[in-house]
């Protein structure tokens, strides 16, 4: 039998309005983090928050000790939640991600976040790897603009195009409301 747990990674201040790299759609992605979150609560399902802390020389965003590094009220950890805090893209990178998840006996992840082009790809792909069964809750994520090589890819298809690719083989795909039934 599969033992879940939720991860929310980086849903963190810097990226909602007023932050210092604010992305398209994060207030909509928080707000069905936050449906996925009340539904894991309310089931006692454990729940882990991931935490990106910035210590890279040239960082702008995600500094210690500002409000910016701060998970956002949307989800906001209780008392009794773990958080995990980590300096790279991939959640379990120098971190206690995979000891937690061995303290909670649990093999299924239920994954949401930001950015869906970066860390939660990285964290995602990583735990695929790691012999977890992934699930992605592709409308509690959401992407940043970006550019290479002259084409610009707004957020919304880096977004489709980052789910779609995990959805090939590493995570299976799921909306907040296919989730909590």
């Amino acid at each position: 039998m599969n033992k879940k747990a939720l991860i929310i990674i980086d849903i963190q201040n810097d990226y909602f309005p007023d932050g210092k790299f604010t992305l398209d759609h994060s207030g909509q992605a928080g707000a069905k983090a936050a449906l996925v979150l009340d539904y894991f609560r309310k089931n006692k399902l454990p729940v882990i928050h991931i935490q990106h802390i910035s210590v890279k020389e040239g960082a702008f965003f995600f500094l210690p000790e500002t409000e910016g590094v701060d998970i956002h009220e949307c989800v906001k950890p209780l008392e009794n939640e773990i958080v995990v805090r980590k300096n790279f893209p991939n959640s379990f990178r120098e971190t206690t991600l995979e000891a937690e998840l061995e303290k909670l006996d649990v093999n299924e992840l239920i994954i949401c976040g930001m950015m869906s082009n970066m860390c939660v790809d990285a964290t995602t792909r990583a735990a695929a790897d790691k012999g977890y069964k992934c699930t992605v809750v592709h409308d509690a994520c959401c992407a940043a603009n970006l550019e290479f090589d002259g084409v610009k890819a707004g957020s919304t298809e880096v977004h489709a195009g980052f789910m779609a690719s995990l959805g090939m083989f590493y995570a299976q795909m799921v909306s907040a409301e296919e989730l909590v039934g």
